[in-house]
C-alpha cells in the first residue's frame, strides 16, 4: 500500500535536493531507435525517459496525458534480442521488458515529476508481475539515459524504501538504457484506439481514472 502524501512530499524534496547538486498478435515488425538516431531526430530542448510499469498499453495511456510530454512510444527494452516481436517478448527469453519511451520538455515537466508518476501508477514491489500480467516482460524498470537520471532514480527508490511508503521492498530495476525497439503499430495508442476492448475497459480505464484525480494539475486538460 503506497502513501501518496509521502510520494508528493518526496518529489518536491528530490527536486530541491538535486537542484543543489547540479497484449495481442504480431502485425508489424519492430524498429530499433538507436542513440545516434535519437540525437538527430530529437529537438535538443527535449529529454528522454524510458519506463516499464507492466503492460505498455496502460503506461502509454497514462504518460501521454501529462503536460510537457511530447511523444510516448510503446516498445521493448533491456534485452539481448534484436528486433523482437511481441510473441518473442511474451516467450520470456528475450530479456526485454514492455516499456514506453517518453520524449518530454524539461521546461514543462521534470524527470523528477515523471518519477513521481512512475512510482504511483504501478506496484514497484512485485517482481515480474503487475496484477494478472506475469513474466519478466512486465517487470518494473527504469532505463536511465544519463548519470543524473540514474542518481535521481536510485535516490527516489531508496527514500521510498526507507520511508515505509510501501508494505514491501521496491524491486524496480534501474539499468542503463542500451536499446529500444518500437512495438508493432497496433500497440501504439492502443487504449485511445480501442477504448471498448475488454482489457481497456476493466484494467486501464480504472487506473487512468485514478491517475487523473491524483495528477489533475499536471494533465494537458488542465491547461
Amino acid at each position: 500500500m503506497v502513501n501518496m502524501g509521502y510520494l508528493n512530499f518526496l518529489s518536491a524534496a528530490i527536486v530541491s535536493g538535486f537542484s543543489l547538486l547540479g497484449c495481442g498478435s504480431n502485425q508489424n515488425s519492430t524498429a530499433l531507435i538507436t542513440s545516434k538516431q535519437m540525437y538527430f531526430n530529437m529537438d535538443m530542448s527535449t529529454d528522454t525517459a524510458t519506463f516499464g510499469t507492466g503492460c505498455f498499453w496502460c503506461t502509454e495511456a497514462i504518460f501521454s496525458e501529462l503536460k510537457g510530454v511530447q511523444k510516448v512510444t510503446s516498445g521493448y527494452s533491456g534485452g539481448h534480442v534484436k528486433n523482437p516481436t511481441y510473441e518473442e517478448v511474451c516467450g520470456k527469453k528475450t530479456g526485454h521488458a514492455e516499456v514506453v519511451q517518453i520524449i518530454f520538455d524539461p521546461q514543462l515537466i521534470s524527470f523528477d515529476e515523471l518519477l513521481e508518476v512512475f512510482f504511483q501508477v504501478h506496484d514497484p514491489t512485485t517482481l515480474n508481475k503487475q496484477g494478472a500480467d506475469e513474466g519478466p516482460q512486465y517487470r518494473s524498470a527504469i532505463f536511465y539515459h544519463s548519470e543524473e537520471q540514474r542518481e535521481k532514480a536510485v535516490f527516489y527508490k531508496n527514500e521510498l524504501d526507507k520511508s515505509g511508503a510501501y508494505d514491501n521492498k521496491i524491486v524496480t530495476e534501474i539499468s542503463a538504457w542500451k536499446n529500444f525497439y518500437a512495438a508493432e503499430n497496433y500497440h501504439q495508442k492502443f487504449y485511445a484506439n480501442n477504448p471498448n476492448y475488454g482489457y481497456c475497459s476493466y484494467v486501464i480505464k480504472p487506473k487512468l481514472d485514478k491517475f487523473r484525480k491524483v495528477f489533475a494539475q499536471k494533465l494537458r486538460s488542465s491547461e
